[in-house]
């Protein structure tokens, strides 16, 4: 009987291997084929969803900046070196306000769909305030509530601090500061702690003049450095009722 090295056994372990992986694939090639087909589509379906996701983001934001142009508009006429390019000029605050909320609802109807653009997301706050700002409050407190739910912590707190105004618009005090209160609690870099406790304190000025002068107060010596903002916090402490 001949020797066989270990060189040469392993050699015949390893074309045994191979033969056997050859006749399987021989004989699951289809099925092999198929699955390899299957992760082939889905991996061209990811890169070609992102491609269609980057495009829907870019189209949201082209009609939301064309929102916010009109949103951003002058009332009234300039003259004409006062011009600047692009810049809308309206008649009335209303006319202003009425193109401006139609244009950021064309972006939620066109663009809501998940995963939802943050361009959306921007134009559902825009159209609470353009609700508050034409008088329609029921609708106003309506789609900022829906706003203030933004998984985005910045749009979420714009719409809560505008949700905070019309409540204390509409009467309901206590609605109004148990958010300027949470916003104090959990401030954001869209609304700081400072924008939240004046908010708050501006709210008390007649109902609890004593408790809006503490944190005039407060603020006071927050800004001690900046004259500009101190001083304008004095000057709401010096007109606070007595």
């Amino acid at each position: 009987m001949a020797h066989i090295s270990r060189h040469e056994l392993k050699q015949d372990e390893f074309r045994s291997t191979f033969e056997e992986f050859e006749e399987f694939v021989k004989t699951n090639y289809r099925q092999i084929a198929t699955v390899a087909g299957i992760v082939l589509v889905v991996a061209g379906l990811a890169v070609g969803l992102k491609t269609y996701q980057d495009r829907r983001e870019a189209e949201a934001n082209e009609a939301l900046g064309a929102a916010l142009k009109s949103f951003r508009g002058y009332v009234g006429e300039l003259p004409q070196s006062g011009l600047m390019p692009g810049l809308q000029t309206f008649a009335t605050q209303q006319d202003k306000y009425k193109k401006a909320q139609a244009q950021f609802q064309e972006v939620i109807t066109k663009f809501a769909s998940t995963p939802e653009p943050t361009a959306v997301a921007v134009a559902r706050y825009h159209v609470g305030l353009c609700q508050s700002f034409l008088g329609d409050s029921a609708a106003a407190l309506k789609t900022l509530e829906e706003s203030s739910r933004a998984s985005d912590p910045n749009i979420a707190s714009l719409a809560q601090f505008a949700l905070a105004g019309e409540y204390q618009k509409a009467g309901k005090t206590a609605d109004a500061a148990r958010i300027f209160q949470q916003l104090v609690a959990k401030p954001t870099a869209a609304v700081p702690e400072s924008a939240a406790k004046l908010a708050l304190a501006d709210l008390y000025r007649t109902s609890e003049p004593k408790r809006a002068r503490e944190i005039y107060q407060q603020l006071e010596k927050q800004f001690a450095s900046n004259t500009t903002i101190a001083q304008a916090v004095r000057d709401k402490i010096s007109t606070l009722p007595q």
